[in-house]
């Protein structure tokens, strides 16, 4: 393959953002369509670097292809999509039916959370995965808050040893969601503040460290329309092909989510509360795009430096 060609068709897996499988296939699709347009360019009379050249402009920017690409890929199937929201409904459910009072029932429903994600993890990624993972996650969060409730003395634990291993392990999952897209990565962090923003509200209304039943069975349903507005946000998020469409469609979802937290939470959030809870949403949608940002310029960097030999042989090892 021709070294222009080679370094386009990288520009373009690079703002890609498709799992791997389509990814091959369109870079493959794409790689076919381009030597068909050289061959027909060259024997219009056009030598090899005049058609190359004529050929890669014709075709525009590797970002703007891979945008279309990607829109044109993007759309999950409608078996993925509900698959994507499942999580959230089954939080809701947790709510709507009471299950939250039976230890059993949040053991059984949080081992298959984490079967899933797990299952997801070993088989290849597949883009549904990504809110199984964010509630994954959210057991260890939970852990670590309720930690700090431990008598006077015993906190310092989830300060020096448990928070930085869950910090730890949250960055490791989130790191590797990112380089995947930086919007799943959001996706998958949705979750947490709206169930941090339901946390404070029933921690003020009782429930830490003097556990109030009665309170947050008063709140059952409207923690579950929380969780079913996130469900139906992962259902339409797969659905649909633009990613502003895809990154307006969380701002909305995750501020209607703690609009509910702060309307119907009997006042347990105060006025800053229901802020810092906005500034935890704008981090989660923000953070891993900056995040992304920076994992791209560091691989730039490290191929700079990179002697061409080593490059190439890098090349060739993902290929092979």
């Amino acid at each position: 393959m021709l070294e222009p060609v080679s370094r386009y068709l990288d520009d373009v897996k690079a703002h890609l953002r498709l799992d791997r499988a389509s990814e091959s296939e369109v870079i493959r699709e794409l790689e076919t369509h381009i030597e068909d347009r050289l061959s027909e360019m060259e024997q219009s009379g056009l030598s090899e670097e005049e058609a190359t050249n004529t050929c890669l402009r014709l075709l525009g920017s590797a970002k703007l292809v891979a945008r279309r690409l990607y829109e044109a890929q993007s759309q999950t199937s409608w078996r993925h999509a509900l698959m994507a929201s499942m999580p959230h409904l089954l939080f809701a459910l947790l709510f709507v039916l009471n299950w939250w009072q039976g230890i059993g029932w949040v053991v059984v429903s949080l081992g298959l959370i984490l079967g899933t994600a797990l299952y997801g993890w070993l088989h290849g990624r597949p883009v549904w995965l990504f809110p199984w993972l964010g509630y994954s996650l959210l057991p260890v969060i939970a852990a670590g808050l309720l930690l700090l409730y431990l008598p006077r003395g015993w906190s310092w634990l989830a300060a020096v040893v448990y928070v930085p291993l869950a910090l730890w392990l949250v960055c490791v999952v989130a790191i590797q969601t990112i380089k995947r897209d930086w919007l799943y990565g959001a996706l998958m962090l949705l979750p947490l503040p709206v169930t941090v923003g339901w946390f404070l509200a029933l921690a003020n209304g009782g429930w830490l460290p003097g556990f109030n039943a009665e309170h947050v069975r008063q709140l059952a349903g409207w923690i579950a329309l929380s969780f079913v507005t996130l469900g139906v946000t992962a259902l339409v998020f797969f659905r649909v092909r633009q990613r502003r469409l895809r990154v307006v469609l969380l701002l909305a979802s995750g501020f209607l989510s703690l609009v509910m937290v702060d309307s119907y939470g009997g006042g347990g959030l105060s006025t800053p509360g229901f802020f810092l809870l906005s500034l935890i949403l704008l981090c989660v949608i923000v953070s891993p795009a900056l995040l992304e940002r920076r994992l791209k310029r560091s691989r730039r960097v490290g191929r700079q430096f990179l002697p061409d030999g080593e490059i190439a042989d890098v090349k060739g090892g993902r290929s092979g």
